[in-house]
């Protein structure tokens, strides 16, 4: 099976970029990078030592719901291009492991398909669980702090 990893979607990150409020309606917290974990969700790499940044609540739900987890994120605080859709691993994915879990398509977790995975297994994970039918799409999440990282969907 083919995947694809997804970046936050363009529209969403140029309207904090430019001090719209976050999940929880306050404006981004802009901090400077020392070059170390802070991966910027929107071009998918990590913003550099010297680089502005955004720090921001990131609900990646269409509507509140008790699964429609928020949590913090980063993003270049300056335009950054978005980060092309494929199958290779995103850069920014540089921890030892992640939680990778599956979503149903009424955007809530389906029980049983979260797991501490090798980040080098992420894409092998993520086409077995594409092999179920109840998963609609995939997270990416840090395995220390849960917060989000990207999308996985079906090519």
């Amino acid at each position: 099976m083919s995947i694809q990893f997804k970046a936050l979607p363009t529209e969403a990150v140029r309207a904090l970029q430019r001090g719209g409020p976050d999940a929880y309606g306050h404006p981004p917290e802009q901090r400077i990078s020392d070059g170390d974990g802070v991966p910027c969700r929107h071009c998918m790499t990590n913003v550099a030592a010297g680089e502005a940044y955004l720090i921001v609540a990131y609900r990646p739900f269409p509507k509140l719901q008790p699964y429609a987890e928020t949590g913090p994120i980063f993003l270049h605080a300056e335009e950054c291009a978005r980060a092309a859709e494929g199958d290779e691993l995103p850069q920014m994915l540089a921890s030892s492991d992640y939680i990778v879990r599956g979503y149903g398509r009424d955007d809530r977790i389906v029980y049983g398909s979260g797991a501490v995975t090798p980040t080098g297994d992420i894409a092998a994970r993520a086409d077995t669980l594409f092999e179920r039918d109840d998963i609609a799409y995939i997270h990416v999440r840090s395995s220390r702090n849960n917060c989000y990282q990207c999308r996985i969907e079906r090519a």
